[in-house]
C-alpha cells in the first residue's frame, strides 16, 4: 500500500519527459525542410546555369569590380578566364555534315512486280488420226514458221486421194458425153426431127453431171488436204518444248497433250500492275515513248529494256491496281515465259529540279524543313516543300535555291540559330570564345598551355613545375572561387604565368603511337575522315608548325574539358 504513490509519481515523471522530445523532433523537421529547400534551389540554379550558358558568361566576361587588366585580357586562356570565354556563346558548337543543293534531272519511275508472258503459245495437235511415223524436231529447238515437225503415216490418205480423183474423172467423162448428146438433140430439134421434151431432158442431165463433177473435185480436194495434214508443221516461230509423243504412237485430233508446244520468245511481253493513282498519268502518256526496264529478283541486273505497250480498261477493285503491258525484243533471250521480274517504268523526267540528300530533309510539327548553313557558321531552320524522291536524293519544290548548303548530319542537336563546326574547320572556329583564346596566345595563359601540351618531351624540373602549376590553374581557381576569398582576388591566380613562360619555348611533342592508333581506328568507317587524319599525322611527322600548333590546341582543349582517353594521357604527370 505504501508503494503505490511512488509508482504514480514515476509514471507522471515519464509522462512529463515526453514533451521536450516532441519539441526537438519538430525543430529537426524544420531544419531538414530548410536544408531540402536550399538543396532544391541549388539544383535548380545549377540546371539553369547549365542550360543558359550565355547569361552567366556576360557576367563573367564583363567588367568585374576590382578585376585586373591581366585577368580581363587573358580570359580566353587556361589560366585566366577560360570558362568564361567558353560560355560567351550559345554553348559548344556541333560538328555537322553539309551538302550543297544541286540542280539535276529526276526521273519519275514506277516500280512493280511483273510476269513474263509470250505473245503466242501454241500447242500443236494433229488434224488427222494415224500412226506417228517420224518426229523431226528436237526438244528445246528454235523453229521457224512452217518448219516440219512430225509425219503421220500418209498411205491411207493417199488412197483416199486416188479414189476421189477417180470419181472426179468418171463424172467428168459422163458430163462430156451428155454435152455431146445435148448438141445432137438441139440439131435435130432445128430440123423438126425430135421432140422438144427430149432436148430439155438432156439439158437437165448435163446440169446434174456438172454438179457431180463439182462434188467430185471437192472430195478430191478434201482428200488431198487430209494428206497434207500428215506432215505436221510449226504454225509460229519460237522455241519448242519437251516431246509429248514418240514414233509409233497413234495420234488423233482429240489428244490433250498434242505433238509439241511452241512458245514465241521474241518479241515478248511483261505484264505488271500499277497503282490506280498512276493510271491517269499513264493514260495521258500512252502515245509517248516510255522506257521500261526489267530487272532480276535482286534488282541488280538489267535483263532487257523495252517500251510501254498498253493499259487495261478497268481497275481491279480487290487490289486497287491496273494491269499494264510492256514489250521487249528479248534479243539475248534473257526473259523466259512465266518468269517473275522487277519492272521499272520511267513515266517522265523532271528537269532542272533542286535536289538535296534525303538525310537533309526533316519532318516537324510545322511541316517539312531543312537547316541552311549561313556564312557565320550558324544555321537557319527553313520550311520547304518536298517533291519527288529517289533512293538518295529528294526534290525541293519551293524554299531552297541552288548552291545553298544544308545540314545532313548532326541536325538532331540543332535549332534555329545554333552554331556549327564543319569537319575541315580549324579548332575553335565555331565557338564564340575561340578568337579570344587565339588572341591571348601571347599572354601568360598561352605559355602555360604550351607547357601542358608536351607530355612526351623532356622538360626541365623548373619548367615541369611551372607547367603543373599552370595545368592545375583551373582547379585552383575553382577551389578559390568556392572559398571565402573576395572576387577581386581572382586576378592574382594568373601569377604563375611568368614562371611558365620559359616552358612555352619547349617543342610540342607529337602524338604517341597509342594515340595514333586510336585516331586511325576511330575513323576507319569513314574513308574521307581517315584520309584527313593520315594527312594530318604526316604533317606532324614533318614538323609542320601549323600542324603542331593545331595538335597543341587539341590537347589543351581536351585537358580543359576533362576529356577521356587521349586528353588525360596528354596531360603532364
Amino acid at each position: 500500500m505504501d508503494q503505490e504513490p511512488v509508482n504514480r509519481e514515476t509514471v507522471s515523471t515519464t509522462t512529463i519527459a515526453e514533451p521536450p522530445r516532441r519539441a526537438v523532433s519538430r525543430r529537426s523537421t524544420i531544419i531538414g525542410s530548410v536544408i531540402a529547400l536550399l538543396a532544391v534551389a541549388g539544383i535548380g540554379w545549377l540546371a539553369w546555369s547549365l542550360t543558359h550558358p550565355d547569361t552567366p558568361a556576360a557576367g563573367a566576361g564583363g567588367a568585374r569590380p576590382g578585376a585586373s587588366g591581366a585577368s580581363a585580357g587573358g580570359g580566353g586562356g587556361p589560366g585566366g578566364g577560360g570558362a568564361g570565354g567558353r560560355a560567351g556563346g550559345r554553348g559548344p558548337a556541333t560538328t555537322v555534315g553539309v551538302a550543297i543543293a544541286e540542280r539535276m534531272e529526276i526521273p519519275v519511275v514506277v516500280d512493280a512486280l511483273g510476269t513474263v508472258i509470250p505473245q503466242a503459245s501454241v500447242r500443236v495437235r494433229p488434224q488427222v488420226s494415224g500412226v506417228l511415223q517420224r518426229v523431226i524436231y528436237k526438244e528445246g529447238q528454235m523453229v521457224r514458221k512452217g518448219e516440219l515437225l512430225a509425219v503421220i503415216d500418209p498411205r491411207q490418205f493417199e488412197m483416199t486421194v486416188q479414189q476421189a480423183a477417180g470419181q472426179r474423172l468418171r463424172d467428168e467423162a459422163q458430163l462430156a458425153a451428155a454435152r455431146v448428146t445435148l448438141e445432137r438433140y438441139r440439131t435435130l430439134l432445128g430440123q423438126d426431127s425430135i421432140a422438144r421434151q427430149e432436148v430439155d431432158t438432156q439439158a437437165a442431165l448435163v446440169k446434174q453431171l456438172e454438179a457431180a463433177v463439182v462434188i467430185a473435185k471437192a472430195n478430191e480436194g478434201a482428200a488431198r488436204l487430209n494428206l497434207s495434214y500428215t506432215n505436221i508443221t510449226a504454225p509460229i516461230a519460237g522455241r519448242i518444248g519437251l516431246r509429248a509423243v514418240d514414233v509409233g504412237n497413234v495420234v488423233s485430233t482429240g489428244d490433250a497433250n498434242g505433238v509439241a508446244l511452241i512458245t514465241q520468245l521474241s518479241p515478248i511481253d511483261v505484264e505488271f500492275a500499277i497503282p490506280q493513282d498512276q493510271a491517269v498519268t499513264l493514260q495521258q502518256n500512252v502515245g509517248a515513248f516510255m522506257e521500261v526496264k526489267a530487272f532480276d529478283r535482286t534488282r541488280t541486273t538489267v535483263l532487257d529494256v523495252g517500251t510501254f505497250a498498253s493499259l487495261d480498261n478497268q481497275i481491279d477493285t480487290q487490289t486497287g491496281t491496273v494491269r499494264a503491258k510492256a514489250r521487249f525484243n528479248n534479243a539475248r533471250q534473257s526473259l523466259f515465259p512465266s518468269q517473275f521480274v522487277n519492272v521499272q517504268l520511267n513515266m517522265k523526267t523532271i528537269r532542272d529540279a533542286v535536289v538535296v540528300p534525303v538525310a537533309a530533309v526533316r519532318q516537324g510539327p510545322a511541316g517539312v524543313y531543312v537547316f541552311v548553313l549561313n556564312d557565320d557558321r550558324t544555321v537557319t531552320q527553313r520550311t520547304v516543300t518536298r517533291g519527288i524522291a529517289t533512293v538518295d536524293k529528294v526534290q525541293i519544290a519551293t524554299g531552297l535555291q541552288v548552291g545553298e548548303r544544308v545540314i545532313t548530319e548532326g541536325a538532331d542537336r540543332l535549332r534555329d540559330g545554333s552554331r556549327v563546326v564543319l569537319p575541315g574547320d580549324a579548332p575553335g572556329a565555331g565557338r564564340p570564345g575561340g578568337g579570344r583564346r587565339m588572341r591571348g596566345a601571347d599572354g601568360a595563359a598561352s605559355a602555360a598551355a604550351g607547357a601542358s601540351l608536351a607530355p612526351a618531351a623532356p622538360v626541365a624540373p623548373a619548367a615541369s613545375g611551372a607547367a603543373s602549376g599552370a595545368t592545375a590553374g583551373p582547379r585552383a581557381r575553382s577551389a578559390a572561387s568556392a572559398g571565402s576569398a573576395p572576387r577581386g582576388a581572382s586576378a592574382p591566380v594568373a601569377g604563375p604565368a611568368p614562371a611558365a613562360a620559359p616552358a612555352a619555348a619547349a617543342p610540342v611533342a607529337g602524338p604517341t603511337p597509342e594515340q595514333r592508333q586510336r585516331m586511325l581506328e576511330s575513323a576507319k568507317d569513314d574513308p574521307e575522315m581517315l584520309a584527313r587524319r593520315k594527312a594530318f599525322l604526316e604533317r606532324l611527322d614533318k614538323g609542320d608548325p601549323a600542324a603542331l600548333e593545331r595538335w597543341a590546341q587539341m590537347q589543351q582543349r581536351r585537358a580543359e574539358g576533362g576529356g577521356r582517353g587521349e586528353g588525360r594521357r596528354a596531360q603532364p604527370q
